[in-house]
């Protein structure tokens, strides 16, 4: 994730790799949505990882993500597995999800969820919290190829990268997941914050806030803050307002390098 940073951050984004906690099977009763599930025992799964969008029922790459699943999963047996927090705020069960063989799934690569899946076809995100930073790195790489070859959502200019150097445009996405692209100017510290500023203004120009608290996280996934400063990178994250353009950023896998990709 960190690489050309520092020989450390290479050693590490090299030996982490994505294991999946597998849950359970069940059945799909229907799709609620285009990253929503209703099983046959009554529970609401919400597709860990990803972030399909939900921008109206009459946008087309909303119709096709959900038509997208529920090719692939209604009527199916199909099995979950883990990947950050068990529940969502609403109740529902957040897992990965494969369509199940003949025999009951007791390991599963990445590449053969349903997430993968929709990724790989530019019908959803990487979500700006995925809860692993190694599996987060596997579904970037899917996302990658999507976006690189114009595919889905990556056609549309509502979903495209934005540029941290143009703030006023930006702040269009404000309120929703955006993915920001652009080169660090510098970053600094006060109080508990770490501020990654990618403009020397910081009531107008675009900014990434870490809390303090959390840096060690970072340090461990490879990705030193104030290694950044100087290098072109990819932050994803609910873009707010404060002064100019705002990411807060809590997990390793909302920073990309952006170099050479």
């Amino acid at each position: 994730m960190a690489a050309g940073l520092s020989p450390a951050s290479a050693d590490v984004a090299a030996k982490a790799t994505c294991k999946l906690a597998p849950l359970d099977a069940a059945a799909v009763q229907t799709v609620v949505d285009g990253d929503t599930l209703l099983l046959t025992d009554g529970r609401e799964v919400r597709l860990a990882g990803i972030d399909v969008p939900h921008r109206s029922t009459t946008d087309s790459t909303t119709r096709v993500a959900q038509a997208a699943l529920e090719n692939t999963v209604s009527g199916r047996e199909i099995a979950l597995f883990r990947l950050g927090p068990a529940r969502d705020r609403y109740g529902r069960t957040v897992a990965l999800v494969a369509v199940q063989s003949a025999a009951p799934a007791v390991s599963m690569e990445i590449t053969q969820t349903v997430q993968w899946a929709l990724l790989t076809q530019g019908l959803a995100r990487v979500a700006a919290r995925v809860g692993d930073a190694a599996c987060a790195t596997e579904l970037l790489s899917a996302e990658k190829s999507a976006r690189a070859s114009g595919l889905g959502l990556w056609a549309d200019p509502y979903y495209v990268i934005g540029k941290a150097e143009d703030p006023a445009g930006i702040l269009a996405a404000r309120g929703r997941l955006a993915v920001i692209e652009g080169k660090v100017q510098s970053v600094r510290e006060s109080g508990g914050t770490i501020y990654v500023n990618f403009g020397r203004r910081w009531s107008e120009d675009f900014t990434v806030t870490v809390p303090k608290r959390y840096e060690r996280a970072f340090a461990a996934a490879g990705l030193t803050m104030k290694a950044l400063a100087g290098h072109s990178v990819r932050v994803r994250g609910i873009l707010e307002a404060r002064g100019g353009p705002w990411i807060e950023v809590t997990r390793p896998e909302q920073i990309e390098i952006a170099e050479s990709q």
